[in-house]
């Protein structure tokens, strides 16, 4: 049995029964059905679905998606280049929410990821456009020093035992302070453009952070007439962005490791119950210290794509990405107190994010709306998390 087993409700196994027990014996032989055993009763189909941390997403998703295409089946909102607007969106939400859904999987929270999107999008532009770096030498020190900062977060977190909220809100300030004030004192400006262009020269920059993929698929696609062409003869959807890829890397590769790994098992044990964690051999210090460094490395490459994509780096940008991530991982079923939650589920979340933030441009709605539906439906995925928990409280 892992370590998860001890405190994950959904791996938790009854004992079986002792034939050397006359009462346990008795019921074995008795000529009622098994089935009406407690301690080998089945669960339906739809009690186990309620049960699972993505179910909420999921539901909302198909809610959200019913919403757009009565209301705006006929804008494009569902043509190729629409979806790929919306989803680009879901998938730059996508990359810091599955960062955040683990950390708070293990019972912490990062509230500088917003910050640091910014600051690391300087550690990119303020070196190749003012020292006149190579520009994939930028992105590498723009991974190192969010990763290490992510490191620091962790470890002042686990030396202090101060909640990791009152920490990562302090380097929120910091951080942002940090990009304003070092991009106008190198750059006597807040906005740093021209990134995009150097991007473009570099093969490392533009082959795995620029632009879109598979350019020779979509022309041939359109030469087929399954893609709608241009006057010019390129594809009026060129490729897949690069920041899709991206995020269904990282997504995989985290839903991989939750679910089917023991370090999977430790942030499950570690949100649960940290102390008991650490009593059954758990590394509960490495444990947390690596999920802050896996959020700082997410900001850290939303800002690349962005920067390389967009062309420019901002001070302002990533401004309440923090608590979009973490929006996203609740409405995907993660709970607030730990312990529980899902990747695949912060992904639903992300989708519905990015489906009703570009959605609503497609409607007659005022899109100040989107806040309103956004808050709705935070509020509805912490009232299911509430059930779920009282679910698994009761089952104990």
């Amino acid at each position: 049995m892992g370590v998860a087993d001890l405190f994950h409700p959904h791996h938790r196994k009854q004992p079986p029964p002792d034939p050397q027990d006359p009462a346990q014996s008795g019921s074995l032989s008795a000529s009622s059905p098994a089935s009406a055993d407690e301690r080998v009763r089945e669960e339906s189909w739809f009690r186990h679905l309620l049960g699972r941390p993505e179910f909420a997403a999921l539901a909302g998703t198909v809610m959200v998606f019913i919403v757009f295409g009565v209301a705006a089946g006929n804008s494009g909102m569902f043509n190729l280049d629409g979806v790929m607007n919306w989803s680009q969106v879901a998938a730059y939400l996508g990359l810091i929410s599955v960062g955040a859904c683990l950390l708070m999987i293990a019972g912490e929270f990062d509230l500088s990821i917003g910050s640091m999107i910014g600051f690391a999008g300087m550690m990119v532009a303020l070196p190749t456009m003012y020292f006149h770096w190579p520009i994939w030498l930028a992105i590498v020190f723009a991974f190192v020093g969010s990763m290490l900062l992510g490191a620091l977060n962790g470890y002042l977190v686990m030396r202090t035992r101060l909640p990791s909220f009152i920490v990562t809100l302090a380097f929120l300030f910091i951080l942002r302070g940090l990009t304003l004030a070092l991009s106008v004192m190198f750059a006597d400006r807040t906005i740093i453009s021209g990134v995009g262009d150097v991007a473009r020269q570099d093969w490392f920059a533009h082959t795995f952070f620029q632009g879109v993929a598979f350019r020779g698929l979509f022309v041939w696609l359109g030469h087929l007439g399954l893609v709608k062409m241009l006057d010019n003869g390129t594809p009026l959807v060129p490729g897949i962005p690069k920041v899709l890829l991206w995020w269904l890397v990282l997504a995989v590769v985290c839903a991989f490791t939750l679910a089917k790994t023991r370090f999977g098992n430790w942030i499950f044990a570690v949100g649960g119950d940290a102390n008991a964690a650490k009593n059954v051999g758990v590394p509960v210090r490495r444990v947390k210290i690596s999920l802050f460094v896996l959020t700082a490395f997410c900001s850290a490459l939303y800002a690349v794509l962005q920067v390389c994509d967009i062309g420019s780096a901002a001070a302002d940008r990533g401004l309440q990405a923090e608590f979009e991530a973490i929006i996203a991982a609740v409405i995907g079923g993660t709970l607030l107190t730990g312990g529980y939650g899902s990747v695949v589920g912060a992904c639903f979340g992300a989708l519905i994010f990015g489906v009703v933030q570009i959605g609503i441009t497609y409607t007659n709605v005022d899109s100040d709306w989107f806040r309103v539906f956004l808050g709705v439906m935070l509020l509805f995925a912490v009232l299911f998390n509430h059930y779920v928990r009282g679910r698994v409280a009761a089952s104990r």
